[in-house]
C-alpha cells in the first residue's frame, strides 16, 4: 500500500509498533508505506539513526493529536539513508543535544542543580569520542548531584510528613505526592526525543545523561507535587498532584519538544 500526499491530510500516527497498517502505524510506519516499501518502522530508505529518533520520539508522545506534529517528516526521510558516515554524524548530533540541552533542561529546573545545568550547556559541541570523554566528569558530576537531590528531597518531605503525621489527610497527601511525582516524571523525563548511541565507548556518557535527566525531572515533579498535594487528601489530592507537577514540567517539556524539532530537522538535512 503506497500513500499519496492527499493520503497523508487525514492519516492518524499511532503510538508503537504494529502487524500491519489496520492496527495503526507510527511515524516511520508511515514513511515505509509512503516510500512504497513493505510496512516496517526500520524503512531502508531512511537513516538508521534518524529512524531510531523518530521511533523513539513518536512513542514519547502523550497522545496521537501530539504526533500529529511528525506529519512534516513523512515526506522529508525518506532517501536519508547515505551510509554510514553521515549516520555517525547524525548520532553525534543527537548525542550532542543530549547532553548540552535535554539533560541540562531538566536539570535547571532545580536550584541546587542549575550549576550542573550551566556546566552542561557551557561544554563545547561534542561531535567525537574526544569530546564525550572530555564531557564525562560533567556528566558523572551532574548525575551523582542529580540522584543525591533526589534522594535529599524525598529525605526531607518523609521528615516533614511524620511530623504531621497526626493528620491522615496529611499522610494521603504525601502517598499521593508520590505517586504523582513518579508519574509525572515518567512521563515528562521521556517526552522529549532522544536517539541512541551506536558505540559502546558512548555507553557510559549516555546513561549519565539519562541518568541525571531522570533524577531532575523526578526531583521536579516532587516538588510541585508536594505542594499541591500538601493541604489535600484521598483521591482529589492524587489528582491535584498530579495536575499541579505537571503544569510546572509543561514548559520544560515544550522547549524540548521545540529543540527537538530543530535538531530532528538539521538531523535530516545534515550532509
Amino acid at each position: 500500500m503506497k500513500l499519496t500526499i492527499e493520503d497523508l491530510e487525514t492519516l492518524t500516527i499511532h503510538h508503537g509498533g504494529h502487524e500491519s497498517p489496520d492496527e495503526g502505524h507510527c511515524l516511520l510506519e508511515v514513511v515505509s508505506m509512503f516510500a512504497g516499501e513493505q510496512f516496517s518502522d526500520s524503512p531502508k530508505c531512511v537513516d538508521p539513526i534518524l529512524a531510531q529518533f523518530g521511533r523513539s520520539w513518536n512513542d514519547g508522545m502523550r497522545s496521537d493529536e501530539e504526533r500529529a506534529q511528525l506529519k512534516i517528516y513523512i515526506t522529508r526521510l525518506p532517501g536519508t539513508n547515505k551510509g554510514p558516515e553521515l549516520s555517525q554524524k547524525r548520532g553525534w548530533m543527537a548525542m550532542d543535544w543530549i547532553v548540552r540541552t535535554y539533560c541540562a533542561a531538566w536539570l535547571a529546573l532545580n536550584p541546587r542543580l542549575a550549576h550542573h545545568a550551566d556546566a552542561l550547556k557551557a561544554l563545547p559541541p561534542i561531535t567525537c569520542v574526544a569530546d564525550l570523554q572530555a564531557a564525562q566528569p560533567k556528566l558523572d558530576a551532574a548525575k551523582k548531584g542529580a540522584a543525591t537531590a533526589w534522594d535529599a528531597a524525598w529525605d526531607a518531605a518523609r521528615a516533614a510528613a511524620r511530623a504531621a503525621a497526626r493528620a491522615a489527610a496529611r499522610a494521603a497527601a504525601r502517598a499521593a505526592a508520590r505517586a504523582a511525582a513518579r508519574a509525572a516524571a515518567r512521563d515528562a523525563a521521556w517526552y522529549a526525543a532522544w536517539g541512541a548511541a551506536w558505540d559502546a565507548a558512548r555507553d557510559a556518557a549516555w546513561a549519565a545523561a539519562r541518568d541525571a535527566a531522570r533524577a531532575a525531572a523526578r526531583a521536579a515533579a516532587r516538588d510541585a507535587a508536594w505542594d499541591a498535594a500538601w493541604d489535600a487528601a484521598g483521591a482529589a489530592a492524587l489528582y491535584a498532584a498530579r495536575a499541579a507537577a505537571g503544569a510546572k514540567l509543561e514548559p520544560t517539556v515544550k522547549q524540548l519538544q521545540a529543540s527537538a524539532h530543530d535538531l530532528f530537522s538539521r538531523m535530516i538535512d545534515a550532509e
